[in-house]
């Protein structure tokens, strides 16, 4: 069986070749992948919607929920999943780690191995020390994922939940952070980027606030890696989950939780497993556990995946062969686009998703005032386009995703039908 050796370990010419290919394009000769890699036109991104499995029966427009994986991505799954059952063996969960903790800026010991982010959620929130009196800032604006965890420890440590509603800027939010931290406030555990309108917190500037003050920052950061650049080391925060299924492409059952080595120690492991501790003995005369492994690996433990660790290794690899600045840029454009084509609309439509650029993301929520969200839905769908309701908080909206497989012709067409929709 050939393996698939030159996608993982080739020079940049064979790694970009091994995921791109040679095109030929109308008037053009075949591009040589190194110097295809470095172009950012349209051919360009065509070519990256050819690696992916969609087919133009429909346009795909909420990468939010789940992001399709491109050919590299499956054939990884594939190619390990038949070399582990031809050897008899389970082991390579640990692929992955060294790549997303590169992806992150981060060092692999301070990265845990997950299943999706509501895991690594609910490893901080059941490890954080807090009991009765403690307080914990959050938004009204939580995917279930992140709400979930906390109210559940809430039940049983009798901790308090104080809640603000999103602010259309930055500095609108750091004054509603500002304004419910008290001597009792421990931890702020908000989303990076919210599922309801794609509101992006500015977690520096929130980070230096809590510091300052002596609290512990947490963020649900499902939409964070693989739409927009991130530095853990410049954002400085304790702990930041996420998964490999949405924007970085990966598979479904991928995930993974920031520690920072500094805070690791505050975080009590009440879930471990082989591979989690220092040693330990259970005999007639003798029953211990010497300890933890000095690392955030002590919250991984056990057998697991190591196909999709290496899908999510495979999915990290191509998402920086296009390079994260570029992706960023592009995938912007796109959602900027489609905001300004729906405020062109004026009191037609309602958009939710912040005004304010820095605080935009590459979702876009809006309502259709007078109509059932649900309805909208329906009509869209019969137009062959997927895209996510937004039942959460009470909005009753549509919201937008748009990825590197999208182009401005899909945001046209779908304003398309928005427009006939409103006629």
């Amino acid at each position: 069986m050939t393996r698939r050796r030159t996608f993982i370990k080739g020079s940049a010419a064979t790694l970009a070749a091994a995921t791109f290919g040679h095109f030929v394009f109308p008037e053009q000769q075949a591009i040589k992948p190194a110097d295809f890699l470095k172009s950012d036109n349209d051919e360009f991104w065509k070519a990256v919607r050819a690696r992916f499995p969609l087919t133009d029966k429909r346009i795909y427009l909420n990468n939010g929920t789940i992001g399709p994986s491109p050919h590299p991505v499956l054939q990884a799954v594939r190619e390990k999943m038949e070399y582990l059952s031809e050897i008899g063996e389970y082991k390579g969960q640990e692929d992955s780690r060294q790549p997303v903790a590169e992806l992150l800026g981060v060092a692999p010991e301070e990265i845990s191995l997950t299943h999706n982010t509501t895991e690594g959620i609910n490893i901080v929130a059941a490890g954080l020390p807090l009991g009765r009196g403690d307080e914990v800032i959050m938004t009204s604006h939580e995917h279930a994922g992140n709400a979930l965890p906390w109210l559940n420890q809430k039940k049983y440590k009798n901790f308090r939940i104080r809640v603000f509603d999103p602010g259309p800027t930055i500095a609108d939010n750091l004054n509603r952070i500002n304004d419910l931290i008290t001597s009792r406030t421990r931890v702020i555990a908000i989303p990076h980027i919210t599922c309801t309108t794609g509101h992006k917190f500015p977690v520096t500037e929130i980070v230096k606030l809590a510091k300052d003050k002596g609290i512990r920052t947490f963020f649900d950061g499902a939409h964070g890696p693989g739409s927009i650049q991130l530095d853990m080391k410049s954002i400085g925060c304790d702990f930041y989950a996420s998964c490999g299924h949405k924007w970085l492409l990966g598979p479904l059952g991928t995930g993974f939780l920031y520690i920072n080595n500094d805070s690791l120690e505050v975080l009590k492991p009440y879930a471990i497993g082989a591979y989690s501790d220092t040693g330990w003995e259970i005999s007639t005369n003798r029953q211990m556990l010497n300890g933890y492994v000095p690392n955030a690996h002590r919250f991984d433990f056990g057998t697991q995946s190591a196909p999709l660790a290496n899908g999510l290794k495979a999915a990290v690899d191509f998402m920086n062969q296009i390079g994260m600045k570029k992706i960023e840029s592009y995938t912007r454009s796109l959602s900027s686009y489609l905001y300004n084509q729906l405020q062109s609309l004026g009191d037609k439509v309602e958009l939710l998703s912040p005004p304010e650029e820095a605080s935009q993301s590459t979702m876009t929520t809006f309502k259709i005032p007078g109509t059932d969200y649900r309805k909208f839905g329906k009509y869209a769908a019969k137009n062959k386009f997927r895209i996510r309701f937004v039942p959460e908080s009470g909005l009753d909206a549509i919201r937008i995703s748009t990825h590197i497989y999208n182009n401005k012709g899909d945001v046209e067409k779908f304003f398309n039908i928005v427009s006939d929709y409103l006629n």
